[in-house]
């Protein structure tokens, strides 16, 4: 059953250019440019496509994109298949996802259904094989929560297999799919929570415990709290919109590609040379477990043969760093017409046919100012075509 039709094609006339086929609204015409609307098309044109050997991309919502204005040489594929399947076990819903299909509209019909999991994850443009690529995630939950596994169509070995999420290597807004493995995610398998038999005692569909500070502050709960799942989809998309990062064709707050940088994730120890005021969350226990070392296997230096050696992570806010280095909400260049967003630092909007050249150098100026200020290189999130930083 197809959930939505929405997209960010206009309705008047095919599009023919980045621009047209992205939410930042920037980037040339691609040589040639092919769309596919069932999965067998989907998979059929990609393997047409790898086979003639040319450069090629794949582009779903176009959300997470920015691209230059010169041409793309090469093919790209609009995916648009529709479609969701279920099947129901026992208290849990597994959906199988077709890739082109929008990611909020599947979150909204997974709220309206009593299906919690993803609920946090509202307001999230683009499709929903793009989701695994970055393992999405806000306001404490993250696709790799409720990611099965992908039908996947391998790019260099040609093969199509079922991959179980983990050996996707998902982590903070990466995954294999990012970082190595080549190809087409055909469509996404989910395990949800089916709220249907606790309702009828609860009174109503419940969302998973919440596990984010502001997003509980903002529906007036505590940490862990369950609450109800339209309650959690209608606060996060007040929360996100607050912030510009919800589509709206009458906000140019919302002419991004969403966040732009990651939150960097940095050695304990290096955090500390930050000023104390810098916002922190560890993502590892920096405590190791006491060990008993015989006497005949320690020497007194160096390493302990066969010991793990763990490093403390944490994770900065960016937002922070950013804000931090001097830079402000509405900050741009001089005649640029890219600008940091008048709500959150951490999307680079367009203001009016801004080149993707423009978007580039202001997101260069914000590493620059970063790395100088405080020694930390800022990392894109989106896909950049023709561009680089």
């Amino acid at each position: 059953m197809p959930v939505s039709d929405a997209g960010t094609e206009p309705t008047d006339a095919a599009p023919s250019t980045f621009a047209e086929l992205t939410t930042i609204r920037t980037g040339g015409r691609p040589r040639l440019l092919l769309a596919a609307e069932t999965e067998d098309e989907l998979v059929a044109t990609v393997q047409d496509v790898w086979a003639s050997g040319e450069e090629w991309l794949l582009l779903g919502g176009g959300s997470n994109t920015v691209a230059a204005d010169t041409e793309f040489d090469g093919t790209v594929v609009r995916v648009l298949t529709r479609g969701v399947s279920v099947e129901h076990s026992a208290d849990r819903v597994i959906l199988r996802v077709q890739a082109g299909e929008p990611w909020d509209a599947l979150v909204a019909h997974t709220v309206a259904q009593g299906w919690s999991g993803i609920e946090a994850l509202s307001g999230i443009p683009g499709s929903t094989g793009a989701a695994p690529v970055q393992n999405i995630g806000a306001y404490g939950q993250e696709l790799a929560n409720s990611l099965v596994a992908i039908d996947f169509l391998d790019y260099e070995s040609g093969e199509r297999r079922r991959i179980p999420a983990a050996e996707l290597e998902l982590g903070y807004r990466t995954s294999l799919l990012k970082h190595g493995l080549r190809g087409l995610v055909v469509a996404v398998e989910l395990e949800l929570w089916d709220t249907a038999a606790e309702a009828s005692v609860l009174g109503g569909a419940l969302s998973r415990p919440l596990a984010f500070p502001q997003l509980a502050d903002a529906l007036g709960v505590h940490l862990g709290d369950r609450v109800p799942l339209a309650d959690v989809r209608e606060t996060v998309l007040r929360l996100r919109a607050a912030k510009g990062m919800l589509l709206d064709p009458d906000d140019t707050d919302a002419t991004s590609a969403g966040s732009f940088f990651t939150n960097p994730i940095v050695s304990l120890s290096f955090s500390r040379t930050l000023p104390e005021s810098a916002p922190r969350w560890p993502l590892n226990d920096p405590e190791l477990p006491d060990r008993v070392i015989p006497l005949d296997d320690y020497y007194g230096i160096g390493p302990v043969p066969g010991a793990t050696l763990v490093v403390p992570l944490v994770k900065l806010s960016a937002a922070w760093l950013i804000e931090h280095a001097g830079i402000s909400r509405g900050f741009r260049l001089p005649g640029s017409r890219a600008a940091v967003s008048s709500k959150h630092t951490l999307a680079l909007t367009n203001t009016g046919g801004a080149s993707g050249e423009e978007i580039a150098q202001l997101a260069r100026f914000v590493q620059q100012r970063v790395q100088a200020e405080f020694g930390v290189i800022l990392q894109p999130e989106p896909v950049l075509v023709g561009l680089g930083l």
